[in-house]
């Protein structure tokens, strides 16, 4: 543990925490934000390879037999049943995109946010000072930046991922049509 001075107060911190009280000494309270949005997308996003790896093809292999084992796979009901369950079991697939994609949004808007911040405290501070001073301006537009660069990325690697699921879960439910159908062909050969 080592000590750190704070503008005014005297703080004890771990090691391994400075470079973390830099960062938002550098970008704000909005970088602290844009942290705990980044930590709940990616949350979100370890949830659902989680969930695809292992609870739903337990789940899809327990919904095959289920079909499977029906002595009626032609009648209406039969096939409305199906795809109802089909549907149940995609919906689960589904569930957390809504919260995903606002996640995703929130993120440029919430750099945005900081970088505005960042300027008002820029340009706040050079006319406190009465001089312009070319470099500090300079340093203060650097800091506040650092939002908008830090919530890009969080968007960005969000929005690979949210496409990414939405690709799985169309083939996903493409799969589980045609195993249910073939499912059946298997069990009538």
């Amino acid at each position: 543990m080592g000590p750190t001075a704070s503008p005014g107060v005297l703080a004890v911190i771990p090691l391994w925490l400075e470079p973390l009280q830099r960062l938002v000494e550098a970008g704000g309270s909005v970088l602290v934000v844009i942290a705990l949005v980044a930590m709940l997308l990616f949350s979100l996003a370890l949830e659902r390879v989680w969930y695809f790896r292992i609870t739903y093809r337990h789940a899809r292999r327990a919904l095959i037999a289920r079909w499977a084992a029906r002595q009626d796979h032609l009648s209406w009901s039969a096939l409305t049943l199906r795809e109802a369950w089909a549907r149940e079991l995609i919906g689960r697939l589904r569930r957390p995109l809504p919260w995903l994609r606002l996640l995703v949004a929130l993120c440029p808007l919430l750099g945005l946010l900081g970088t505005v911040t960042g300027m008002i405290a820029v340009f706040d501070s050079l006319a406190m000072t009465d001089t312009s001073q070319a470099r500090a301006m300079a340093d203060g537009v650097a800091r506040a930046t650092l939002p908008t660069l830090t919530s890009m990325a969080v968007a960005v690697v969000g929005l690979l991922f949210t496409s990414r699921l939405e690709q799985i879960i169309r083939r996903e439910d493409q799969r589980l049509h045609d195993r249910l159908a073939r499912a059946v062909e298997d069990t009538d050969a």
